[in-house]
């Protein structure tokens, strides 16, 4: 199972208000497949093990799209600003903050976009 790294967003994972990703690469996640949310999963220190955030989410849907169809389109850009889990901050907020944490992505940059599933809790 391939981990994921969730270290912006962390508190949302935890609090399950997060629904969709978007991300660099992705490219061969088809839905169905599971993966593990984690803290981070690249650059750990010598000992350092990946800290899972979450029970494995199971991807719903996966499309690709420019960046930039979250300020396109206002009211679709508020709405994923919501499932990202940052329902604050305006969609070219999100986008600058986006293009900021992932060097050479731009408003233009094609980038997949990943809905999940959690889990039902135990109950």
């Amino acid at each position: 199972m391939r981990n994921m790294s969730f270290a912006l967003t962390k508190a949302q994972i935890k609090a399950r208000t997060k629904d969709v990703t978007r991300r660099m690469g992705w490219l061969h996640l088809n839905p169905g497949e599971q993966f593990r949310p984690v803290e981070k999963c690249m650059g750990l220190r010598p000992g350092e093990k990946v800290q899972p955030l979450e029970e494995p989410v199971t991807a719903l849907g996966i499309r690709r799209e420019q960046l930039r169809a979250m300020t396109d389109d206002e009211c679709y850009g508020r709405e994923e600003c919501r499932r990202e889990g940052f329902p604050d901050m305006t969609p070219a907020e999100f986008v600058a903050m986006f293009c900021k944490t992932h060097k050479g992505c731009t408003p233009e940059t094609v980038i997949s976009r990943i809905v999940f599933g959690y889990a039902a809790p135990n109950t």
